[in-house]
């Protein structure tokens, strides 16, 4: 009898300890990604591009640019900082802003995206998220989030979120609960600053904040295959950055429909249609 309990006792702690070395529920759902980036982004080059200007459109230079999409010739953005943040319907040729929502004073608008005939609005430090009519803007509901709201995609089955971290996370399109997440990491160096997000032809499109490029991620792995350098862009317009009136790079936009693909920042008085042009020499 005294061995057939030593033996259960066994038994029993060593299935404690196999639950204490368990995934924890919010870890990535990819066994290869770790939390500490490790694993199969490892050795992996990312490929270079540079852009060509198609076309630029007028964009409103007191927009303080959170999140962008477009659908047709027809825009919706999102805009930030406090007393000023709005969602916004833009016509795409002239720049001129159809429809507009204000945000309260309180409120910090972050980035948006589109699905269902639905929109989705992010907020920075409120802790939730409004989901609108998009033909209306009348207000649905809202949903609640930990942290901060930075960037938001849609992938056609579900969200994908950007925190200003190396982290995207993915979120039930529906009850907007956490279902996995992905470590960026561009070789074995984690990519921060993640911010305004677009899902393009089964990748995702990342602003990196205060810099001048964009990062193309596989949202399976976390693994950047490619970055985007968009440096000079405004200049190629004719502006000049330094007088101060600009501020950073931020928004991406892209239509599917036409294979087209746009890009501002905050306060740009230009919105530009872009096509992408690999680097040869990525060192260049």
């Amino acid at each position: 009898m005294i061995r057939k309990a030593c033996t259960a006792l066994i038994c029993l702690a060593g299935l404690f300890a196999l639950a204490g070395c368990s995934e924890p529920t919010n870890s990535s759902p990819h066994p290869d990604v770790t939390p500490d980036g490790t694993g199969a982004t490892e050795g992996v080059a990312a490929k270079a591009y540079t852009y060509e200007v198609v076309r630029s459109f007028p964009h409103d230079t007191g927009a303080f640019t959170q999140g962008l999409a477009i659908e047709g010739d027809t825009l919706f953005e999102s805009t930030g900082n406090y007393g000023q943040s709005t969602l916004r319907q833009v016509a795409l040729q002239t720049g001129a802003v159809e429809r507009i929502r204000r945000l309260s004073s309180t409120i910090f608008g972050e980035g948006l995206a589109l699905y269902d005939g639905k929109i989705i609005q992010l907020t920075w430090k409120s802790g939730v998220g409004f989901i609108y009519d998009r033909d209306t803007f009348e207000l649905l509901r809202s949903v609640a989030y930990p942290g901060e709201g930075w960037g938001i995609t849609y992938d056609g089955e579900r969200f994908i979120m950007s925190d200003g971290s190396s982290t995207l996370y993915f979120r039930d399109k529906v009850t907007f609960e956490e279902t996995g997440r992905v470590f960026v990491r561009d070789g074995d160096g984690l990519v921060r600053n993640l911010n305004e997000l677009e899902y393009v032809k089964g990748e995702i499109y990342a602003n990196i904040w205060r810099e001048d490029r964009i990062a193309r991620i596989d949202p399976e792995t976390g693994r950047v295959t490619g970055w985007i350098d968009l440096a000079g862009l405004l200049e190629s317009g004719g502006y000049d950055r330094a007088d101060g009136t600009e501020d950073v790079l931020n928004g991406v936009a892209y239509d599917a429909a036409g294979d087209r693909l746009f890009v501002t920042g905050k306060w740009w008085p230009r919105l530009f249609e872009i096509r992408l042009v690999e680097k040869q020499d990525p060192s260049g």
